[in-house]
């Protein structure tokens, strides 16, 4: 009885990582706008809670470009992606040692990448729950940048053959 409100609010929250990030700010950017039309002497704070924001995307990019910088954690994620592993059988496969296996699971769980949990004496391997959107849309907008530049290389390179052309017959005339 006392529940039911809760249930309700958690049945209208959203379902995916995306849909939250955007409630999320849209929720801060209403209590800022309404905190800094109430108390103007809080914008110094705002933005600081602004920033803060901001360097938690960049630490969370770091954190995920940094565990998959690695070839043997990028390996454990495709080993992971067939089928959920203990660290024991992602060490042997690998050739390490418990302990160094143990580093890189470290590494790729605090970048929200895999999941561990432990029964017994196993410390079971699964992929995490994070998807690599935000990843892969700095990936997307470097990637279109960089076709832009090429594709401006490509027309100045056009441009020089033309000249050399042009230059080449004066040269023989």
């Amino acid at each position: 009885m006392y529940f039911a409100p809760v249930r309700a609010l958690l049945a209208a929250l959203p379902a995916s990582w995306s849909q939250w990030a955007w409630l999320i700010k849209r929720t801060v950017g209403l209590i800022v706008l309404g905190a800094r039309s109430a108390f103007p002497c809080l914008r110094l704070h705002v933005r600081s809670i602004l920033n803060l924001m901001v360097q938690s995307s960049k630490a969370r990019l770091d954190a995920s470009f940094g565990a998959l910088s690695d070839a043997t954690r990028r390996g454990v994620l495709e080993q992971l992606g067939r089928a959920d592993a203990s660290i024991t059988d992602l060490a042997a496969k690998f050739h390490m040692t418990l302990t160094g296996m143990k580093k890189h699971v470290g590494v790729l769980e605090r970048a929200g990448l895999v999941t561990t949990e432990k029964v017994g004496r196993v410390r079971t391997c699964k992929i995490g729950l994070r998807a690599l959107e935000e990843e892969a849309t700095w990936i997307e907008k470097y990637r279109q940048l960089w076709d832009a530049r090429f594709d401006e290389l490509d027309q100045v390179v056009e441009e020089l053959k033309r000249k050399e052309k042009v230059d080449g017959r004066k040269k023989r005339e």
